[in-house]
């Protein structure tokens, strides 16, 4: 079984991945990080260069191809649950995890991650909170109908939130 980290930009997927995988001893792949070095080429660039299009059907066949691992720890980009078929493989004899974060967290994550220029480009022409409020108004349901269960992000440390992690599982 794999454990799949779900949820929007700077809800935690990566951060908590490392620490539950190695809490687990079980291997940790970030699936943002596998499709930049597959495509050797940043997420941003790849979107300014082919569009988002081209970057989903990248993503899907890294999430194919993760799903046939066993035992990992994978944290997904936060569109992953845009394609249907993505979620279906997910879920199959894999734990779904949702982790999420208001809006305000979000916000001041992204503002304060210096990643955020190479790898996660604009979603809209809007101001970033107007973009995060309307992205997570359309993707919350798709993220819940994605899920086992969430782990709410906002005010717990990595290591809480792995310990509730395990817990639920």
């Amino acid at each position: 079984m794999n454990i799949f980290l779900i949820g929007y930009r700077c809800t935690g997927k990566t951060s908590v991945g490392k620490i539950l995988g190695k809490t687990l001893k079980m291997p940790f792949i970030d699936a943002d990080a596998e499709l930049v070095r597959k495509n050797n080429i940043t997420i941003t660039d790849m979107v300014a260069e082919h569009g988002w299009e081209f970057f989903r059907k990248q993503e899907r066949l890294i999430i194919k191809n993760l799903c046939i691992l066993k035992n990992h720890v994978i944290a997904t980009g936060g569109g992953v649950v845009l394609n249907p078929d993505n979620v279906q493989d997910m879920k199959k004899n894999n734990a779904v995890i949702w982790l999420k974060a208001s809006i305000k967290t979000i916000q001041k994550r992204i503002v304060q991650d210096m990643k955020t220029q190479e790898q996660r480009p604009a979603l809209t022409n809007k101001d970033l909170m107007e973009e995060i409020k309307e992205t997570l108004a359309f993707r919350n349901p798709l993220y819940k109908n994605a899920a086992d269960f969430f782990i709410n992000t906002d005010q717990a440390d990595i290591n809480e939130i792995c310990q509730k992690i395990i817990k639920r599982l």
